[in-house]
C-alpha cells in the first residue's frame, strides 16, 4: 500500500473489500477499513452524528442506492460498532 492509505494496486483494492450485510444482502464495500478509522478520528460521541458521518463517507469508493440509505446507515453503524469492541 502506498504511503497516502490509498490502495497501490487493483489486487490492494480487493482485498480490502468488506463483506457487509445490509439489510439481509450481502454487499462488498471498498476502503471501511479506512473509513472507520477516519471517522473515529472525528472522536463523535453521537451515534446520530456517527450514523451521519459513515455513509457520506462510503459514498466516496461505493455506490450506496438512494432508495438503501437508511438501511446502509444502520449497518455501517453496526460495523463501526463492532470496530469499537475491545
Amino acid at each position: 500500500m502506498s504511503g497516502n492509505g490509498k490502495p497501490c494496486c487493483a489486487t490492494e483494492s480487493l482485498r480490502r473489500i468488506w463483506q457487509v450485510d445490509v439489510g439481509g444482502i450481502v454487499v462488498g464495500l471498498a476502503m471501511l477499513d479506512d473509513i472507520i478509522d477516519e471517522v473515529q478520528r472525528l472522536h463523535h460521541t453521537v451515534k446520530d452524528s456517527i450514523a451521519e458521518e459513515l455513509p457520506e463517507w462510503v459514498k466516496v469508493s461505493n455506490y450506496v442506492p438512494r432508495t438503501a440509505e437508511q438501511t446502509y446507515r444502520s449497518a455501517l453503524l453496526r460495523e463501526f460498532e463492532k470496530e469499537q469492541t475491545p
